[in-house]
């Protein structure tokens, strides 16, 4: 029970980040393209390389305080659920080069944030 809540408490945490990006991404750069989803999950990805790298090498915390940050934290922050229908909704829309352009940056640039949070974090532990 103790771990269920650690991770509803770091859920709400995430996603209340996750909605201030949204927020602010929104007021600088519109509402055209969805870049609050696109920033966190960026960022989420980056996180998580930061998080694994650090659980890896120097850190080891509890399994509830792993679960509060993986699960709660870092599980309420991305938004692949979002990111899938903000593509279905570009796509209804007839956006195609859109859509194509938002979600092969987003993967992409995901998965590049993933390695940069590895590397970086494997640097500054080095």
């Amino acid at each position: 029970m103790k771990t269920l809540l650690l991770v509803a408490l770091g859920g709400a945490l995430g996603v209340s980040c996750r909605y201030g990006v949204g927020v602010v991404a929104a007021h600088f750069g519109g509402t055209q393209f969805p870049w609050g989803t696109f920033l966190v999950n960026i960022a989420g990805s980056f996180a998580l390389g930061v998080a694994v790298t650090l659980m890896t090498f120097t850190w080891s915390p509890s399994p509830e305080l792993r679960a509060f940050v993986m699960v709660g934290v870092l599980g309420g922050f991305t938004t692949f659920s979002a990111f899938s229908l903000d593509v279905v909704l570009m796509i209804e829309r007839d956006r195609l080069a859109l859509a194509a352009i938002y979600m092969t940056g987003t993967v992409v640039i995901s998965i590049v944030g993933l390695f940069a949070g590895l590397r970086l974090t494997r640097m500054v532990l080095a």
